[in-house]
C-alpha cells in the first residue's frame, strides 16, 4: 500500500533510527521488497544491492526468494550493528567487481549522493543488469530537508558552512563530509542522465517515501528539488543494449550462479 499510513510509518521509523537501528533498517528493507516487486518478480531473480552495508536488504531479498549479492565500499558498514554480512563483497559502486549482464535487478538506496561521479555509478548499475532487467535507485537530493544529512538544515546556507557549524557544535567533523563523502546532487542532473543514457529507459521517477498521489512533484522543476525529499528512479535496460545476456526476467531460463563467500574484503582501509 502506498498511502499516507505507509509514509507515516516510515517517518516514525526515521525518528527511532538511533534508538533501534535494527528495527529501522528492517522496516526499510521490507518496504524495499514491496517497492521493487512492483516492477519485477523477485522470486528466483538475481539481485545486486550496491551500498547495502551489513545486508538488511540482502536478507529481505533472500526471504523473498531472490539470490542477492551485496556490494559495500566501507568495511565499517559491513560490520555495523554487530551483524555479519552474508553473500557480500567490499567494492566500489563506480567500478563494480562483477561481469556485464550478471543480474536481473540492480538496487541502491542513498548511495549516489555520496560518490564523486554518480553518473559513473548509474552506468555501472545499468551495465551489470541483463537486457530487460531493472535498475532501482533512490537517494536524498541535496535541497531536500535532509539533503545535508546530519548537518541539515544548515546545508541550505552552503555545504562547507554547515560542516563548520557541525564541527563547532559537536567538536568533531560530521560523518558525511561535504565535498568528500557527500555531494550536491540535484534531481535534474539525475533525470538528465537517465533520459540521455542510450542503454536504459525510464519507467518511473517519484518521491520514495510519499503517497502515490504526490508523484507529480517530480515533474515540476524547482519545486521537486525542495519537496521530494528522496527520489526513487526506476529504469529498464533496453533489449538492444550492447552487452551479453546471461538470463532475463521473462522468457528464458535463469542462470543460477554460485553463492559468494560470507564476506570478501577486496581492500583494507
Amino acid at each position: 500500500m502506498r498511502g499516507i499510513r505507509r509514509s507515516i510509518r516510515l517517518f516514525r521509523g526515521f525518528r527511532s533510527e538511533q534508538e533501534d537501528p535494527t528495527a529501522f533498517y528492517q522496516l526499510l528493507a521490507d518496504d524495499t521488497i514491496r517497492e521493487v516487486s512492483r516492477y519485477c518478480q523477485l522470486s528466483g531473480a538475481r539481485v545486486i544491492d550496491i551500498g547495502g552495508a551489513s545486508g538488511y536488504v540482502g536478507d529481505a531479498l533472500a526471504e523473498a526468494g531472490a539470490s542477492s549479492l551485496t556490494v559495500e565500499y566501507e568495511r565499517s558498514q559491513i560490520l555495523e550493528h554487530g551483524r555479519r554480512l552474508k553473500n557480500g563483497v567490499q567494492g566500489d559502486g563506480m567500478a563494480l567487481p562483477v561481469s556485464d549482464a550478471a543480474f536481473d535487478v540492480a538496487y541502491s538506496s542513498n548511495v549516489i549522493e555520496h560518490v564523486p561521479d554518480p553518473e559513473k555509478m548509474l552506468q555501472e548499475m545499468a551495465r551489470v543488469v541483463t537486457p530487460g532487467g531493472i535498475v532501482f535507485v533512490t537517494y536524498t537530493n541535496w535541497l531536500s530537508p535532509w539533503g545535508g544529512h546530519e548537518t541539515s538544515p544548515w546545508h541550505y546556507f552552503g555545504g562547507q558552512r554547515a560542516v563548520r557549524r557541525y564541527e563547532k557544535r559537536h567538536g568533531k567533523p560530521p560523518k558525511n563530509l561535504y565535498g568528500v563523502s557527500l555531494f550536491n546532487l540535484p534531481i535534474s542532473r539525475v533525470l538528465k542522465w537517465a533520459r540521455s543514457w542510450p542503454d536504459v529507459e525510464v519507467l518511473d521517477a517519484f518521491p520514495r517515501y510519499y503517497p502515490h498521489w504526490t508523484w507529480p512533484l517530480v515533474r515540476i522543476p524547482g519545486l521537486r528539488e525542495v519537496a521530494t525529499w528522496n527520489l526513487a528512479l526506476v529504469l529498464r535496460r533496453r533489449a538492444d543494449a550492447p552487452y551479453r545476456s546471461l538470463h532475463t526476467l521473462t522468457g528464458t531460463p535463469q542462470v543460477v550462479l554460485s553463492a559468494p563467500t560470507d564476506v570478501l574484503s577486496i581492500t583494507t582501509r
